[in-house]
């Protein structure tokens, strides 16, 4: 994939300061396209839908929300804990505004956990973006596979 003038504009907000203090690339240094071609790759290597993920994901947080802040167990499988803060982001590619949406979820049978945010489902659904390499909010796809059961 091209660097655009689009991705090079999305690049930009991802600095820290712009859009969160962290911003969200943590240490890593490759090219925002990069970034994502080799992401994609790792998707089709572990058969990884980003939109059927993305889809599960938000179905796991808005029933999660219902517990208004304490864990609830969700489809039986899943222990589903939400904390929202005050305020909302913007997505880097400036295609969306989200709620601050904290998405903790425990797969019941294994303890696996996996942490997410409303953010962090658009970027993956829209964007095929999982935020770079040592930032905090960056989705790992082992995690996702064996947490999500996809």
């Amino acid at each position: 994939m091209k660097m655009t003038p689009v991705l090079k504009k999305a690049r930009e907000n991802m600095d820290p300061g712009i859009i969160t203090a962290e911003g969200f690339l943590g240490s890593d240094k490759r090219n925002l396209s990069t970034i994502i071609d080799e992401d994609a790759q790792v998707m089709r290597h572990l058969d990884i839908d980003p939109v059927e993920v993305a889809g599960k994901m938000r179905h796991l947080m808005e029933e999660g929300r219902k517990g208004l802040g304490e864990p609830v167990t969700v489809d039986s499988e899943w222990l589903v804990k939400t904390d929202e803060a005050r305020g909302h982001l913007v997505c880097p590619w400036e295609d969306g505004i989200f709620r601050k949406v904290n998405v903790t979820i425990e797969r019941k049978e294994t303890g696996e956990k996996l942490f997410f945010t409303d953010l962090s489902i658009h970027l993956l659904e829209a964007h095929g973006f999982l935020e770079g390499r040592g930032s905090s909010f960056r989705l790992n796809l082992e995690s996702l596979k064996h947490v999500l059961k996809v």
